[in-house]
């Protein structure tokens, strides 16, 4: 079909689109607006004539009288009295008076008008009911006339339109013809003038791109599909889905060394009692089915906090982690709430005790799960779905909102100091500094996990992201460094954030050229327009964004071509033991090639062994970070 034709379609297909949905638009409108006037008027006609038979006598021959005059108005098509105990008094029906209208829109339009009903009073006692219903045939005949002339003034719309539509298709069908020639020849690499163009041509290019997208983009897909089906057996229990005891426990060590908010946060321990006596009553085809509905269960809560993680410790015992969180008493109650599903059961309900800890940057893991296994022994003998709280150790620096908020407001107003981690590629250069944020609070500077749950709660996310973007455009005026920092996810969704943070770019033209902007990989799963439109604005002006702490998702990395992200970052998960996990390695260099396919650099966080640099390199990553990376490069492995 040539290019012609189709816009003829697109337009003719408008056109129609418009017209309908305008002509939909207001027949229903006007239905509805003399439906309500019509029960209104029934309404009303039922209150005055009862009000005129209450001040009535009440005989048979004045009712009846009364009754007739009224219908032999021809305004009603129904006056009916009953007496309260529903016997009838005295019945007018007429048929319905529709002249003029075709009997197919009566049909559609057919008004539902319920009729007026009045009561009629003799003295202090109820004498009877009246019901009325007025006739109506003049709404239909009136819409009928009106949507009549609607269709007409579209209808000479529409052939206007067309006339246009034809004067600008002949205007604008040459320069897309030469443009359809100028495509192809650069495809061909050869760079002439255009002649005049047949459409054929460009029906050509259409299709061969397309194809070329759609084979592309399924290619993409599948692998993204092959790679989380992958991880997916390899960190996940194969009953549950929850993330295998290894996994999990590398993932909790990973937060707690963190220097950002994750390193504080809220581990629960839930232990299914009883397991073996529920297999032998369930069977063990029920009760893995009931363990996988408790992980889901547990799921939907992590995913109230966005980056929370769900585990299987051994056959019974489950872990949910909520990194940036510190509510206890609140996160106690949902995850009772969350629970009670299943040990209300009224078959075989599930005994469900458990423990809840805070764990701060300095708590050491085998500690903590040390405290939490006593505090679950205790919460077994003591109830079927007991939860304890481990007493906190940690001392606040602060009590109270008010106190947190003075102290965090006048930390941000001195300053954010940033902290330095290399970026360094696969020669040893630096592509950036990772650089999360430290506040003084306390007489003591304080890395991200201590103050970022109260930053979240007091909604001060966007105002330390403003701070810290002001401190990292700074170092990089004064040193030129590369620095990358992270953006709350509440900040990229925050308009009036946004316009700052361009302000502030435009303010510093060069400067932006060398800042990496990180937020939250949970921000392209569930908020992917807000991403879209943050991307949007600030590409532009120079700066790279990215995504941090990307493993999970990975079937996603194929949607985020059209963000214009610069580059991912692999959680540290999926670089454990790649020298001695050809599955592991297997899937890095998978997840590497996916990011090279749009375009966006791989970078691998928490790297914490030098050996394992060069490894990394192999695989196809453009870059590495972490703690094993401060003095190793590529070829010194060895470190110091």
């Amino acid at each position: 079909m040539s290019l012609v034709k189709q816009l003829w379609l697109i337009i003719l297909g408008l056109l129609v689109l418009a017209f309908g949905g305008s002509l939909f638009i207001g027949v229903t409108s006007s239905h509805d607006y003399i439906e309500r006037e019509i029960r209104l008027k029934n309404a009303d006609n039922a209150n005055a004539l009862a009000l005129t038979m209450t001040q009535m006598p009440k005989d048979d021959v004045t009712l009846e009288l009364l009754v007739s005059a009224q219908f032999d108005t021809g305004h009603y098509r129904l006056i009916e009295l009953r007496t309260p105990s529903g016997e009838l008094i005295e019945r007018r029906q007429a048929e319905a008076g529709i002249d003029g209208v075709p009997g197919w829109f009566v049909d559609v339009i057919d008004f539902d008008v319920p009729p007026g009903q009045a009561g009629i009073q003799d003295g202090w006692r109820q004498f009877a009911t009246l019901t009325l219903e007025g006739q109506h045939g003049f709404a239909y005949r009136s819409l009928w006339h009106g949507t009549l002339a609607l269709a007409g003034w579209f209808l000479l719309a529409g052939l206007i339109s067309l006339a246009l539509a034809w004067w600008l298709v002949r205007g604008i069908r040459r320069p897309l013809q030469a443009v359809i020639s100028q495509a192809q020849d650069i495809a061909q690499r050869r760079f002439t003038t255009a002649d005049e163009p047949r459409t054929r041509e460009l029906r050509e290019v259409v299709q061969a791109m397309n194809r070329l997208s759609t084979v592309v983009g399924e290619q993409l897909g599948k692998e993204g599909q092959r790679l989380d089906a992958l991880r997916r057996r390899l960190q996940h229990d194969g009953v549950t889905g929850a993330l295998g005891r290894t996994t999990f426990l590398e993932r909790l060590g990973v937060h707690l060394q963190s220097q950002d908010y994750r390193a504080g946060g809220i581990l629960a321990l839930i232990r299914v009692a009883h397991l073996a006596e529920l297999n032998e009553r369930l069977g063990y085809a029920e009760t893995d089915r009931r363990l996988a509905g408790l992980v889901r269960t547990l799921e939907r809560l992590a995913e109230d906090h966005a980056d929370g993680l769900v585990g299987r410790l051994n056959g019974s015992d489950f872990a949910l982690l909520l990194p940036g969180v510190d509510d206890i008493d609140d996160i106690r109650h949902d995850l009772h709430r969350h629970l009670a599903v299943w040990t209300q059961d009224a078959s075989i309900p599930l005994s469900l005790p458990g423990a809840l800890a805070l764990y701060g940057p300095e708590d050491r893991q085998s500690d903590v799960l040390s405290a939490l296994d006593g505090a679950l022994a205790d919460a077994e003998a003591q109830g079927q779905q007991r939860l304890n709280i481990v007493a906190e150790k940690h001392d606040r620096l602060f009590t109270g909102h008010a106190a947190w908020r003075d102290a965090l407001q006048a930390a941000m107003q001195e300053g954010v100091q940033l902290a330095r981690f290399p970026v360094l590629d696969d020669r040893g250069r630096l592509l950036h500094m990772e650089s999360p944020s430290r506040l003084y609070l306390d007489g003591q500077w304080r890395n991200a996990g201590i103050f970022m749950p109260w930053i979240t709660r007091l909604g001060l996310e966007a105002e330390l992201d403003l701070s810290v973007v002001e401190a990292s455009l700074k170092h990089i005026v004064e040193h030129g460094d590369p620095v990358g920092i992270n953006l709350s996810a509440a900040s990229i969704r925050d308009a009036r954030f946004v316009l700052e943070l361009q302000a502030r770019l435009q303010a510093h033209p060069e400067a932006a050229t060398e800042l990496w902007l990180e937020v939250p990989e949970a921000l392209a799963v569930r908020e992917l327009t807000s991403l879209r439109s943050f991307c949007r604005e600030l590409r532009p002006l120079g700066c790279r964004i990215g995504l941090e702490h990307v493993g999970a998702n990975v079937t996603r990395i194929a949607d985020l071509h059209d963000l214009g992200l610069d580059y991912l970052k692999f959680e540290e998960g999926l670089t454990t033991d790649i020298e001695n996990s050809h599955e592991q390695r297997g899937i890095l260099r998978g997840m590497a090639t996916l990011c090279h396919s749009v375009g966006m650099l791989a970078i691998a966080e928490g790297v914490a062994d030098p050996a394992q640099v060069p490894t990394l390199f192999e695989l196809g990553l453009d870059g590495v970070t972490g703690p094993g990376v401060r003095s190793a490069t590529p070829g010194d492995a060895s470190g110091q």
